[in-house]
């Protein structure tokens, strides 16, 4: 089985996390006779040197190969066949993203949401250009369509007209780093946190305004600490962080790695996702395994995901989330019930489980291929 390790090479964002937990889970549930292969490529980023030591019975391909190249060649013609950078035959070939990586195995796709192709003024580059265009004849073409909640997998089935047999669902479990729980008491007067890239459908300007809107109304509300990638998109955001009324009471610190995300979840009196979209929301998940309460969002997967252990709010209304962060951070016993409920959620996620669920997609997706082949022949 080769699955693209890709999108966890550099700095990673939900979906390189997901993918570097996957294969790490993967490798631990290989069932008997199966093993896994990592495949790599870019011009100058390479994997981490650890990555097949720390994942026994894995090996993993680097390839000095330009994605952006790579992808136009696979998006656009569907040529060449992983095997001429890779040589070996593979039952499974698992893309990290929507579009297949052309094989002569058995072809699986994720989908983590379908925000592109409702919003696609969201995105950019060969997203874009490419998944829009081309996800609907690749969620057909392809022998298997992983995703990571039940909500995106019911969209993925009546947006694509994909059979709902093909698709299946392997929720994130807590990261590696999150083992043990919280470390320390919480401290109410700690920072107001935001996690994830500064992308559009983050929504971080209905953040800034609710913040702005606390702290005229008090000033000895909590810093608001931002943390995560800022593409150029981002631009006016961070322009706004800088300049009055938020200067001084908002930081942002840019990306977290891994094995400092722990002390910034600690330090965290609470998470706020005000996201317009989730496929599935991994900070939310982070925070709730490390004892912080979450306020976000009552669209996409974020509902599905708390599980009722946070506070549900429109991502259009700032008004409404500066109710509820103020709320979790004045109401009597509202912040210990929704870290209480929030465990008990995380408790009921496991990486194992979501592995097992993606070994049993490799094998129908290698059946349903060799099947199809025999009805050619």
């Amino acid at each position: 089985m080769l699955l693209d390790y890709r999108p966890a090479l550099r700095a990673r964002s939900g979906v390189g996390e997901y993918v570097h937990e996957l294969a790490a889970a993967l490798a631990g549930t290989a069932p008997p006779g199966h093993r896994l292969d990592l495949f790599t490529s870019s011009w100058k980023d390479r994997p981490d040197p650890d990555l097949a030591a720390g994942a026994p019975g894995v090996t993993v391909h680097d390839r000095r190969v330009p994605v952006r190249v790579l992808n136009w060649w696979w998006h656009r013609t569907g040529m060449p066949r992983v095997e001429r950078l890779v040589p070996g035959r593979f039952d499974v070939v698992h893309a990290a993203h929507p579009l297949l990586i052309p094989s002569r195995g058995a072809g699986v796709v994720t989908i983590h949401d379908l925000d592109f192709l409702d919003h696609p003024e969201r995105t950019r580059g060969e997203v874009r250009r490419d998944y829009a265009s081309l996800v609907r004849t690749h969620a057909h073409r392809a022998d298997g369509i992983l995703t990571s909640s039940r909500h995106s997998a019911n969209r993925i089935v009546a947006a694509l007209a994909v059979p709902p047999e093909r698709v299946a669902v392997a929720s994130p479990g807590p990261p590696r780093w999150t083992a043990g729980g919280r470390s320390s008491p919480r401290n109410p007067a700690g920072y107001i946190l935001f996690v994830g890239t500064l992308e559009p459908r983050k929504n971080l300007g209905t953040l800034l305004d609710a913040y702005a809107a606390l702290r005229a109304d008090s000033p000895d509300i909590p810093r608001l600490r931002i943390a995560g990638r800022a593409p150029p998109s981002a631009a006016d955001w961070l322009r706004r962080i800088a300049e009055p009324p938020l200067a001084g009471s908002v930081e942002y610190v840019g990306y977290v790695p891994d094995d400092r995300r722990r002390a910034l979840f600690q330090g965290a009196s609470i998470l706020v996702v005000p996201s317009w979209h989730e496929g599935f929301g991994l900070p939310v998940l982070e925070a709730m395994a490390l004892g912080v309460p979450v306020v976000t969002s009552d669209r996409g997967a974020l509902p599905e995901v708390t599980g009722g252990a946070g506070l549900l709010v429109r991502p259009d209304q700032p008004a409404a989330f500066a109710a509820a962060i103020r709320r979790v951070l004045r109401e009597d016993g509202l912040a210990e019930a929704c870290v209480h409920r929030g465990l008990a959620r995380v408790a009921a996620l496991s990486w194992s489980e979501s592995a097992r669920a993606v070994w049993a997609l490799y094998a129908d997706a290698s059946a349903r291929r060799a099947t199809r082949h025999a009805h050619r022949h």
